[in-house]
């Protein structure tokens, strides 16, 4: 019998479907990741989203361990060469949310140039400012995806009905399509207006958007992170916006988050200065997180876990 132990909620289908498929399921949401590493040696598979990291002490204590399916996209919680070196196989579920991302990642942009929080307050007080409120075209704008990924590709495939140019920079080569067009990042810089990030998080990738990043800019532009908080320093971010050189920003991620993916720390002078700009969109790490995509992530993981068990892989 194949044990597989899920340590965060999931939709119900995955459980259900791993039932189905002969393993035995057990549920531990709530017990920390010590008390769970005295029995981990006992499952062949463990299911997580993000409630804790797997690293090397853990993995030395999961002596059966053939596979970790995280149920979202990033695997930064998992020490995923350690993982590999001891035979286990790491999956995740990117293909899941990647939709949900691209369309969040315009709305939150649409939202931004049509002034659409800040009005929707003035009305609902009473206050009918139609000048100041006039929004701002996307039409005519060129927009630079950085990370042409799963979610990268989905932002453009979802701009795909405006008249924009789409630019996408990656370190793997060719990946460009008929929705975006692969370029260098300093061609990117130079002519991009707004600027989306869908970067795994990596050593490369900490702190990419930073004070040298954004004087490289060939003018002053929007910028868009859906991907991981600690990619863009805060501090420069609102520098840049006291000086201009960010006219605005929309954040679904951000630095101050905990690993439990909010921000429940006293609120900081940088956090104060983010959720009162008038040209800052935020949400609460929410752009993959749709009701069908919650479903999806699911479906994902359990076709991969499938496929191992297609091929022999617990034999």
């Amino acid at each position: 019998m194949i044990r597989v132990l899920h340590v965060d909620t999931n939709h119900p289908s995955l459980v259900e479907g791993l039932q189905h498929l002969g393993f035995e399921n057990t549920l531990n949401t709530t017990a920390s990741k010590k008390e769970i590493e005295k029995d981990i040696g006992s499952f062949h598979g463990v299911v997580i989203r993000s409630r804790f990291p797997i690293d090397g002490a853990f993995l030395s204590k999961a002596i059966n361990l053939k596979f970790i399916a995280r149920v979202g996209s990033g695997l930064e919680n998992i020490d995923v060469k350690t993982a590999q070196n001891l035979g286990i196989a790491v999956l995740s579920a990117p293909e899941g949310n990647s939709p949900a991302v691209g369309e969040h990642a315009l709305g939150m942009l649409l939202s931004l140039f049509n002034n659409i929080p800040k009005a929707t307050t003035e009305v609902r007080n009473g206050i009918w400012e139609r000048e100041a409120n006039r929004g701002e075209a996307l039409d005519g704008k060129t927009i630079g995806i950085i990370g042409y990924g799963h979610t990268g590709k989905q932002f453009a495939k979802k701009l795909s009905g405006f008249d924009v140019k789409v630019l996408c920079h990656d370190i793997i080569p060719n990946l460009g399509d008929a929705f975006a067009t692969q370029v260098s990042l300093e061609t990117l810089q130079q002519s991009a207006d707004i600027i989306s990030l869908h970067l795994p998080l990596d050593e490369s990738t900490l702190h990419y958007v930073n004070r040298e990043f954004i004087e490289k800019m060939h003018a002053p532009f929007w910028l868009i992170n859906t991907a991981r908080g600690n990619q863009v320093v805060t501090t420069d971010l609102i520098d840049a916006l006291k000086n201009e050189s960010i006219r605005g920003a929309c954040l679904d991620v951000h630095e101050m988050e905990t690993a439990a993916f909010d921000v429940s720390a006293a609120p900081s002078d940088a956090w104060k200065y983010l959720t009162t700009h008038p040209k800052i969109i935020l949400s609460p790490h929410v752009a993959g997180w749709t009701v069908q995509s919650h479903a999806k992530l699911s479906k994902v993981i359990l076709e991969k876990i499938k496929t191992l068990l297609d091929h022999g892989y617990f034999k």
